[in-house]
């Protein structure tokens, strides 16, 4: 298959799992996914599947990452912070969305592999920062959208403190691995109003940095 034909039917996957919004879907065809995934799992780099990367994370699948990118409804003039940088794919769609991207991680293996990435990429609105994204980064808030992409119990409370009247945040929320609910938050003048949006599965949201 060429490359032309791949990307046709990576972004056809997209559009049938319902990622329709079109600044969304120019993004992902901006983005290789191939340039995130290393290793045994290269070949499966096209596939909408969600694929294991170091210190037992994940890469999620494209179109969880396009629906995710849809709801959280970006503008041009957006800063963002993304909590739970991984392979830094998520990031790197973003940043073809907003002015600038935050994105933290607790491991510091997986952000110095993603600040490699990034600046072979010429991401240059990308700021990588290895940090507990639990509390978000109140020195650079607040923000207009904040994306989670690890699962907590309830919306940190930190993070919902740093979002901006009128922004919006958008993350997995459940108790367990086996029953989470992408919800979007969205702040309003007199509080925040919650919105469920499909049921998701992700790795959960830790406290603390990592020994890596």
């Amino acid at each position: 298959m060429s490359d032309a034909e791949r990307k046709m039917q990576f972004l056809f996957q997209l559009r049938q799992k319902g990622v329709t919004d079109a600044r969304v879907l120019s993004a992902m065809e901006k983005v290789d996914r191939g340039d995130f995934v290393r290793g045994h799992f290269a070949d499966r780099a096209y596939d909408d599947m969600p694929l294991p990367i170091s210190c037992g994370q994940t890469i999620s699948q494209p179109s969880v990452v396009g629906l995710m990118s849809q709801a959280l409804n970006v503008q041009p003039r957006d800063t963002v912070l993304e909590v739970g940088t991984g392979s830094g794919y998520q990031a790197a769609v973003l940043s073809h969305l907003a002015r600038r991207v935050y994105t933290v991680d607790r491991h510091r293996s997986l952000t110095r592999a993603a600040e490699l990435i990034f600046t072979r990429g010429g991401y240059s609105n990308i700021t990588v920062l290895t940090a507990d994204g639990c509390f978000g980064l109140p020195e650079q808030g607040p923000f207009d959208r904040i994306l989670v992409t690890a699962a907590a119990e309830d919306p940190p409370g930190p993070l919902l403190a740093q979002l901006k009247i009128g922004g919006s945040m958008v993350l997995p929320v459940g108790q367990s691995d086996h029953v989470q609910s992408l919800i979007k938050v969205t702040r309003t003048e007199q509080g925040f109003d919650y919105e469920e949006l499909m049921p998701v599965r992700f790795v959960p949201l830790v406290e603390g940095l990592a020994a890596d």
